[in-house]
């Protein structure tokens, strides 16, 4: 290695940049497609634990560098371990790494370019929202290479249906952004020019309403949808009384009925 690369700095794997009370994340792996390291998943990690304790933030948006979103796992670095006791720990981090997207108080969406494949379309499924550009393509495509993907599978299936997740996991073919959006696993697919735009407005929505309302619905949906019927009922009921007490609640509710916009205290 040269003196002049030596003195180069590192680029960090991982950037954050927070904007008008929304945090911009973006993988940073561009020459690997951003596949998930253990290093990346750790940072990751503890990017959304400080992000779940910062109350300035009311809405992540979530992004790769480079020409793709995520090409899944980092395969390299897999073939370069060996035993049970490793590849548990990978796959003990990636789903602690998912779980904590669904569990931040904050909503997550998804931006989405190039390729979203194996954890990198779990990361896209695991995200409470997610927009991606017209070139956007997602896959999950271990079968071709002898490792099914078993653990993107929980988040697959539980954005789309059976047919389609079990189409998507037994061929390991993409699907288009047009196809995601029909199967539920994106909400829209935009020219790639406007993508940016369009996180961007999704962003801004989001971050306009009570952030207390914002985490007691997003756990309250979560919660929920794994109850049979009653119990879900019977949980949402009590959701909403005790969202119906908060400040907010009043705020919001007497700002419509006053026909002004309404001052949000996070309480």
């Amino acid at each position: 290695m040269t003196a002049s690369a030596q003195s180069e700095p590192q680029q960090p794997i991982l950037l954050r940049e927070d904007r008008d009370g929304v945090a911009h994340v973006t993988l940073n792996r561009p020459a690997q497609y951003n596949a998930l390291s253990m290093a990346l998943m750790s940072e990751l990690l503890a990017c959304l634990t400080a992000i779940g304790d910062d109350p300035a933030v009311k809405a992540v948006v979530l992004s790769g560098a480079g020409k793709g979103f995520c090409a899944g796992h980092d395969l390299k670095e897999m073939r370069g371990g060996s035993g049970r006791a490793f590849f548990q720990e990978v796959f003990d981090l990636c789903s602690r790494l998912m779980t904590s997207v669904v569990r931040l108080p904050q909503p997550v969406i998804a931006k989405v370019h190039g390729i979203a494949t194996a954890a990198g379309c779990q990361l896209v499924a695991s995200c409470d929202l997610a927009v991606a550009g017209d070139n956007a393509r997602f896959a999950t495509p271990g079968v071709n290479i002898g490792l099914f993907c078993s653990t993107p599978m929980v988040a697959l299936s539980r954005a789309v249906g059976r047919k389609k997740a079990m189409a998507m996991l037994l061929t390991g073919e993409a699907i288009s952004a047009t196809e995601a959006v029909a199967a539920g696993l994106i909400n829209e697919a935009v020219p790639a020019g406007e993508l940016d735009a369009a996180a961007e407005r999704l962003a801004g929505v989001i971050a306009d309403k009570s952030p207390l309302t914002l985490r007691i619905g997003k756990e309250a949906f979560y919660r929920q949808i794994e109850m049979d019927l009653d119990s879900a009922y019977r949980y949402a009921s009590e959701v909403m009384t005790t969202n119906m007490l908060a400040r907010d609640a009043e705020e919001g509710i007497d700002a419509f009925l006053q026909k002004r916009k309404p001052t949000w205290q996070g309480q």
